[in-house]
């Protein structure tokens, strides 16, 4: 319900003169199947999977590219013209080019990733950091398994972190992302203190309602440079229409403002 998905496609739609709706559409996890399915009828181009689907929507479609089936989470279908369905994840994409565009001179090799988080979105981060080149990634998770079935699945650059060692994990670190909903508007904020993390780490959130987390603003206060969570929602978008349209939309300063401002 949080979603700006909707406004921000039905922007590109009237600036690109297309004819077309972007729709939320609230699904049972036990009507997916059926709800996959039921797009090529419908005449849709395709859909973004959000949370609780990811991962389920794997078993679901007819075809899996290699960078969803590394992430093991789906995040874009395309109906194809025989209406077969198409599954990628284009989660990782964004968050690396929302960082890029904030800070063209980020190097993911630069030192030490700190992954709040082991769930979708912090598959799709760890899989993005590990393509660069990243050396050390410490994924930080209150269920310590699940921290370590991502370091079985991703390689030796990750390294498991229990959650009662977050703040020490923070150390000599030159990048923290948040992946959990913790800080989310209607959430919890998230339980972590920034005394070791040094001052010219990056942080981000992919939480973007509210556009400031408390993360970012004690990040900020402290000096630490930050990277929001609403750029990688924008940037999701060029992939994804690609796939649906043929066309590569520039994710422009207007467009970012046209979504913030019902932030």
């Amino acid at each position: 319900m949080h979603s700006r998905s909707p406004m921000l496609h039905t922007y590109l739609m009237r600036q690109h003169g297309l004819t077309g709706a972007y729709v939320p559409l609230a699904i049972r996890p036990e009507q997916l199947g059926a709800a996959l399915r039921g797009l090529a009828p419908l005449g849709f181009s395709g859909c973004n999977i959000t949370i609780p689907h990811k991962e389920r929507t794997l078993a679901i479609v007819d075809e899996v590219d290699e960078v969803a089936r590394r992430i093991g989470a789906v995040s874009c279908v395309t109906v194809r013209p025989d209406g077969s369905l198409a599954a990628t994840n284009n989660d990782a994409f964004g968050f690396v080019e929302n960082i890029l565009q904030h800070r063209p001179a980020w190097r993911a090799e630069a030192g030490p990733a700190v992954v709040v988080g082991a769930g979708g979105g912090a598959r799709a981060v760890v899989y993005s950091l590990a393509d660069r080149g990243a050396r050390e990634i410490r994924v930080v998770n209150r269920t310590l398994p699940r921290a370590e079935a991502l370091a079985r699945e991703f390689g030796g650059a990750v390294r498991p972190v229990a959650w009662e060692d977050r703040h020490r994990a923070l150390d000599g670190a030159a990048l923290l992302v948040n992946t959990t909903s913790q800080g989310m508007v209607g959430q919890p904020p998230l339980d972590l203190e920034l005394a070791t993390l040094p001052g010219g780490a990056l942080v981000c959130d992919i939480v973007y309602v509210p556009i400031e987390t408390g993360l970012l603003a004690a990040a900020r206060r402290r000096g630490n440079p930050t990277v929001d969570g609403l750029g990688m929602l924008l940037h999701q978008v060029r992939p994804a229409w690609q796939a649906w349209f043929g066309i590569d939309p520039e994710i422009t300063p207007e467009l970012r403002a046209h979504v913030e401002a019902s932030l």
